[in-house]
């Protein structure tokens, strides 16, 4: 099992989305590299479900993926906001994956308390200037995230 961490803004769908729904499609990933990594999960890798662009960034929970990655339909909606002109049903380059809620957070873990974890500074979130979507965790770090809770 891989372990990951996914970013969404709250307002759009958050953990207690989630958590309501059961389960729900994860799309709208426009960045080539996070795309590659929604490419790169497996059914039963989990995932820290971190909130982001809002007042509290921060890991809320944890998710499990269901569903490998398969081509994001939302970039063929001309209504959607990942709406994608060049787009075909053929030639689909975007990707989304079906995800379940695994665990909810008494609270978050905000991203400042985080960057104060020695254990955590190789993680990707921590880097400067790093704005992926969709990034791996590695054991240890999975393991040391889970040991704040």
């Amino acid at each position: 099992m891989a372990y990951w961490l996914m970013k969404s803004e709250p307002d759009e769908l958050s953990i207690n989305d989630l958590e309501k729904l059961g389960e729900a499609r994860w799309d709208g990933v426009r960045n080539y590299q996070a795309r590659n990594f929604l490419r790169a999960m497996a059914v039963g890798d989990e995932f820290f479900f971190y909130h982001s662009s809002c007042p509290e960034p921060g890991i809320a929970g944890i998710g499990k993926i269901i569903e490998a990655a398969y081509p994001d339909p939302t970039a063929l909606e001309p209504d959607s906001h990942y709406f994608d002109a060049k787009a075909t049903p053929e030639k689909n380059p975007w990707s989304a994956i079906n995800v379940v809620h695994v665990q909810t957070f008494s609270k978050v873990l905000g991203l400042g308390y985080l960057k104060q974890q020695t254990a955590l500074a190789e993680m990707p979130l921590m880097q400067k200037g790093s704005r992926l979507s969709v990034m791996r965790v590695t054991a240890d770090q999975w393991s040391a995230i889970i040991g704040l809770l």
